[in-house]
């Protein structure tokens, strides 16, 4: 189970040049880079390793200064999508962004490969966008991360046609989104009748079977004609 920083399927993305000078200098600016890993420190924001590309430089005179630079633990707020915008878009305050803070430095990252080809949807600040799915951060031992009633995966999309915030990444957990594909399922409608499940399930949980010892052992090489 890795702890702190995971490789990551890399994307591209922009990020906010500001936070690269303690957000004192060049609001407003963007250096293109390559995001390559993901940290997760309880009670923060995921964050970020990321390569820079030095190619914002590429039609200007200016010289190529970032190129192969890299930085990590950029907040996830300060990554802009690598998709053609007319504006860049309005920064996503952390509470938006990423809801549920991670809960653990110990994490898994997986992509759940039959929910990629279709877009998401997500419901941020009440309202739905169509979103990019990218890939899914999941927490375990801590306290929280292993409660079922508080358990949160974080899925990292790139929000579609979003008005304003257009192009921003955000982490959502599974009560802020949902999977489309026409071709497999109807979208539903409205909120689904869900409550957190509060219990805990395991093989020893029955006293009956964990006292009835021939029935644990009842194994193939078991001789004993009743659990055969």
């Amino acid at each position: 189970m890795p702890y702190l920083t995971s490789s990551i399927p890399h994307f591209k993305a922009w990020v906010r040049r500001e936070y690269t000078k303690n957000l004192e200098e060049y609001h407003g600016e963007f250096l293109h880079c390559m995001v390559i890993g993901v940290t997760t420190m309880p009670n923060r924001t995921l964050s970020f390793q990321v390569i820079f590309t030095g190619c914002e430089s590429d039609d200007s005179d200016s010289p190529n200064i970032h190129g192969g630079a890299m930085w990590a633990r950029l907040p996830l707020i300060a990554l802009v999508a690598d998709t053609p915008l007319e504006e860049w878009p309005e920064q996503l305050p952390p509470y938006l962004a990423q809801p549920w803070d991670c809960m653990s430095h110990h994490h898994s990252v997986y992509k759940l490969e039959r929910a990629t080809p279709a877009p998401w949807i997500a419901k941020v600040d009440g309202e739905f966008y169509p979103a990019k799915y990218y890939f899914t951060v999941d927490y375990t031992d801590n306290e929280v991360a292993d409660d079922p009633a508080q358990h949160k995966q974080s899925h990292v999309l790139e929000l579609l046609d979003a008005g304003q915030y257009t192009g921003n990444i955000v982490a959502l957990p599974n009560n802020r989104v949902r999977v489309t594909h026409p071709a497999w399922f109807e979208t539903g409608e409205g909120a689904p009748d869900f409550r957190p499940n509060q219990h805990m399930f395991n093989s020893k949980e029955n006293v009956d079977y964990v006292w009835d010892t021939q029935r644990v052992f009842n194994n193939l090489y078991s001789e004993d004609k009743e659990y055969q």
